[in-house]
């Protein structure tokens, strides 16, 4: 279970589903791969505030459940992840080159989606929808009475 990240001013619990393909969709993340993404990603959790919740690979494509803290934007997040593993991966599992070409482990592209813990959509539309109507709802009654 996540928990809230404190900082001076600020609370936050910023969850994040980030996936990235493998350039051109190869199939290319054996287990050793999964096993040096993994490894990394602890080196990265302790270099930057880019908390690793869960991370599950596939044969072309990587799911990671990341927190993080405000300062990041998702693109920083994306771009910070992607650089540092893709250098890594190409550089010890230099099998991979072959399939590769250009360099590039990852597609430029990748998906982001917010995770909430307290709710989805719904429920906080409602909550959001529901604010200040009691207030509201008061004034009126004082309204009527005159």
């Amino acid at each position: 279970m996540s928990e809230h990240v404190h900082k001076r001013h600020n609370k936050t619990l910023l969850l994040y589903h980030l996936v990235f393909p493998v350039k051109y969709r190869r199939k290319v993340i054996s287990a050793p791969v999964g096993q040096t993404i993994r490894e990394t990603c602890l080196e990265i959790s302790d270099r930057y505030e880019i908390n690793f919740i869960e991370i599950g690979t596939d044969e072309d494509h990587v799911h990671f459940l990341v927190q993080s803290i405000p300062v990041f934007s998702v693109e920083k997040i994306v771009r910070t992840i992607k650089s540092i593993l893709g250098r890594l991966i190409l550089s010890r599992h230099a099998e991979i080159k072959h399939e590769l070409w250009g360099g590039n482990f990852w597609t430029s592209g990748y998906y982001a989606n917010t995770v909430g813990q307290y709710g989805n959509e719904e429920v906080i539309k409602r909550y959001v929808e529901s604010q200040g109507k009691k207030y509201v709802k008061i004034y009126d009654e004082q309204l009527h009475l005159f």
